[in-house]
């Protein structure tokens, strides 16, 4: 290592990001799987598994988990300027 530089010694070497999508989205939940089909955002898999998780520690329901993703993605659509049926 040259002079000055840092080691990145929060990262570790054996996590690996999901290289097969479909797989992992095979993975998720029945319940978010129905929801992102109906999503106007690309969700990842994994935000997606992250954002209910999150959502199902708060309500501990599938519905109010639903709306919650709705709520973000309404929020992270507003914020990007667009609008239902907006081209």
């Amino acid at each position: 290592m040259r002079r000055g530089q840092r080691r990145n010694l929060g990262a570790s070497p054996s996590r690996r990001r999901e290289t097969d999508i479909m797989a992992a989205y095979d993975r998720l939940p029945p319940e978010l799987r129905a929801w992102l089909a109906q999503a106007a955002l690309p969700w990842s898999p994994r935000s997606a598994l992250r954002a209910w998780r999150a959502a199902l520690r708060r309500s501990g329901c599938c519905k109010a988990a639903a709306e919650r993703l709705n709520a973000i993605e309404a929020r992270q659509l507003a914020r990007e300027g667009a609008w239902p049926g907006h081209p």
